[in-house]
């Protein structure tokens, strides 16, 4: 079990949280607050999945990050699911045209993340 799990989150507490509990499950993690950093974290690093906020206070949104990964050819493939405590229906829709395979309304279920991640990244 394992893969390498981003969390892209401009809170501190959100990715701290989010880190124990991934890996409690088996999984390493990375941590970035800002879209920016997060680009560096995949060039420096294999990453398996992001989890990655919408919301991101910094120059560039997380809607924003997601469609780079996808236009990159070498992260076009790379799994994301969307956080955001947003859950508008555009909002919902916008993440499946650029290419996230979840949406994850907050607050969220931190058991709901891990059981998110290892079924997409396996036992």
């Amino acid at each position: 079990m394992g893969g390498r799990v981003l969390i892209v989150d401009d809170e501190d507490y959100i990715r701290r949280i989010l880190c124990f509990k991934l890996e409690r499950a088996g999984f390493s993690t990375r941590e970035a607050a800002s879209a920016e950093s997060a680009e560096r974290v995949i060039e420096d690093d294999e990453i398996d999945l992001v989890l990655l906020d919408v919301g991101l206070a910094t120059s560039t949104n997380g809607f924003d990050l997601a469609a780079r990964l996808r236009a990159d050819p070498l992260t076009r493939e790379l799994p994301i699911i969307l956080l955001t405590a947003r859950g508008f229906a555009a909002d919902v829709l916008r993440s499946h045209e650029i290419g996230a395979i979840g949406y994850i309304t907050k607050p969220f279920s931190t058991a709901d993340v891990v059981a998110r991640v290892r079924s997409i990244l396996g036992d």
